[in-house]
């Protein structure tokens, strides 16, 4: 245990409480980084491993798969190896996914090999995501402020430079293998300087009442029955498949179906990326004056109107205002759905989990199914199917209400 400014902190290890502060906030960032990796190289990925729109998705699904099970596994894994060594152990396999997906697909042009180290990727960043958000959530609680909008801001951060490398990478001419190889690098030195000022382990991870797993199982399945849970997920659903096809596709559908250079395509994902940083950045004052349910209701609907420009949109300056709007539509629903969830009744971390699940497969496993879709429809009319989620989500926000 330690203190800081009079107040017991409910971990171990841990420095001070602006150096955990930063610590988190660097390990969003660079698992945004992470994210925005390969989204904007999509194009030269794709003819590497001589695949269309379909095949690549289902490469993709190697991201999915992982991150799913890493979600399951990441409890255990905080268990076990505490808060400090488990964020590092995640962001180092991270770091090796990235270098195997430039050696799998840039050098030996294997599609089984680029597959497995998506996967290995995705393990890490399902892991991460719920690792750095107890972690968030725990130093949000010791300083006493709201934080959260803050550290998915440094996600969104680190996906501008993330995306801005990659269009500066393609502007130039780098081959991708060696721009993804640097950045493995920069990951892994990142998170090994910043673990330092992470608490070694918080209380939660092991606690002495903690109930056998068939009581936690079962709890947790209860949180799947729950109305207002599941219409807190619909919002959920919309805004995470918007923003994980985005971060797969966006590319790819300006420079097919748009007819622009690898260097436009990559330039328009560092706006959206810039766009939806902004976005979370002024959010949280946004939702201070007009609540949870009007923010989600203009933010989707601004969602919708920028997906209509970018899909039906014939000038590039239509387009571009498509890319942002559809940024800002999608950036505050994980957030304040994650919000939303823990103030909705007893037992909070169940029911996060369970919208963060929701959330979390759609992030994932929405761009696969557009790739599918894209083969039938074509890849702009595929991305119809994230209006149409956006409109539930508009019709469903009533469930973040605040709580009495």
């Amino acid at each position: 245990m330690s203190a800081e400014g009079g107040l017991t902190l409910p971990v171990e290890g841990v420095r001070s409480l602006r150096g955990w502060r930063n610590a988190v906030l660097i390990a969003f960032a660079l698992g945004g980084l992470t994210m925005a990796t390969w989204g904007p190289r999509m194009p030269s990925i794709r003819a590497d491993l001589g695949l269309d729109n379909a095949g690549i998705g289902i490469v993709l699904s190697g991201v999915t798969v992982g991150s799913i099970v890493g979600l399951v596994a990441s409890s255990a894994l905080l268990s076990w190896l505490g808060s400090r060594a488990a964020i590092r152990t995640m962001l180092w396999l991270i770091a090796a996914g990235v270098a195997a997906i430039a050696v799998g697909a840039g050098l030996l042009h294997s599609v089984i090999f680029t597959a497995v180290a998506f996967a290995i990727l995705g393990f890490g960043i399902g892991s991460l995501d719920v690792m750095i958000n107890v972690d968030g959530a725990a130093v949000e609680r010791a300083i006493g402020k709201t934080l959260m909008p803050l550290m998915h801001a440094g996600w969104s951060a680190g996906a501008v430079v993330g995306a801005g490398l990659g269009a500066l990478c393609a502007l130039v001419d780098l081959d991708y293998q060696w721009q993804f190889l640097g950045e493995a690098v920069i990951i892994a030195i990142g998170i090994t300087i910043a673990a330092r000022y992470l608490p070694a382990r918080l209380a939660d991870d092991v606690p002495d009442d903690r109930p056998p797993l068939k009581d936690r199982v079962i709890g947790w399945l209860k949180g799947w029955t729950q109305l207002r849970l599941l219409l807190i997920g619909l919002v959920m659903l919309g805004v995470e498949l918007g923003e994980g096809s985005a971060n797969n596709w966006l590319t790819l559908a300006v420079r097919d179906g748009h007819d622009k250079t690898d260097a436009v395509a990559a330039a328009f994902f560092t706006v959206f990326a810039i766009g939806e940083t902004a976005a979370r950045v002024f959010g949280g004052p946004l939702v201070d004056r007009i609540g949870r349910v009007m923010t989600i209701r203009l933010t989707t609907a601004l969602g919708i109107l920028g997906l209509l420009f970018f899909i039906l949109g014939d000038h590039a300056w239509l387009i571009l205002i498509g890319v942002v709007l559809w940024a800002v539509g999608v950036s505050m629903g994980f957030p304040l759905g994650m919000s939303a969830a823990a103030d909705s009744g007893p037992n909070p971390a169940a029911r996060v989990s369970v919208v963060a699940s929701i959330g979390y497969v759609a992030n994932l496993a929405g761009p696969p199914v557009v790739g599918f879709l894209s083969r039938s429809f074509g890849l702009l009319d595929a991305l119809w199917l994230i209006v149409i989620l956006l409109a539930v989500g508009f019709a469903a926000a009533g469930s973040l209400r605040t709580a009495r």
